[in-house]
């Protein structure tokens, strides 16, 4: 396995304590699935802030290739997995123990995924919050999220990167749009 949607999230919505503690929880949750001697970094982008740099999600994960849980190759590099090609779906995009996450039409419908990222994996350049400030809010702010079945709706329906920017970053604005504060794990 070298991909995987978190099975929970924070559970403190998209206060994740910023990219480091994102990729720590996608490290946990890996090993704990069984799963060690790799090294894991959260799809999720970071914007100029606060003194921080901006990261681009797509520079994050490794060339890929990347499988999931049951062996399926979901992308073999980085242009492939931001490609109509790869094969995320509801059935391929699971979590690190193998299931499938909830999408339309499953109650409750969590197919919302975090990510801070534009269609081809950057960091938004527009003004306002995509990232409710870099992972570190759970109140204030917005994140772009995808779909991890690709249906819904947004300006990017069936998009698993970028469908829409959520009502805000707690749990329960996640929870209101469609989501669970889950978002994606790559290992590089």
């Amino acid at each position: 396995m070298s991909f995987f949607i978190t099975s929970v999230g924070s559970g403190n919505g998209a206060a994740l304590g910023g990219l480091e503690g994102a990729d720590k929880h996608c490290t946990t949750l890996a090993e704990a699935a069984g799963v060690r001697g790799k090294t894991w970094h959260a799809y999720l982008s970071q914007q100029a802030l606060d003194g921080k740099s901006a990261v681009n999600a797509r520079d994050r994960i490794g060339k890929g290739p990347w499988k999931n849980a049951k062996g399926v190759v979901v992308a073999t590099s980085v242009d492939d997995l931001h490609s109509d090609n790869n094969k995320l779906s509801k059935d391929n995009s699971i979590t690190e123990k193998g299931m499938v996450v909830n999408g339309r039409g499953d109650t409750p419908n969590t197919h919302d995924v975090m990510t801070g990222s534009t269609l081809d994996g950057r960091v938004s350049t527009d003004a306002g919050d995509s990232t409710c400030k870099n992972w570190t809010s759970g109140g204030e702010g917005a994140a772009l999220v995808g779909h991890h079945d690709r249906q819904g709706g947004g300006v990017n329906p069936t998009s698993w990167v970028f469908a829409h920017p959520s009502r805000g970053c707690s749990q329960e604005n996640l929870k209101a749009s469609g989501g669970a504060g889950l978002f994606y794990c790559f290992a590089v």
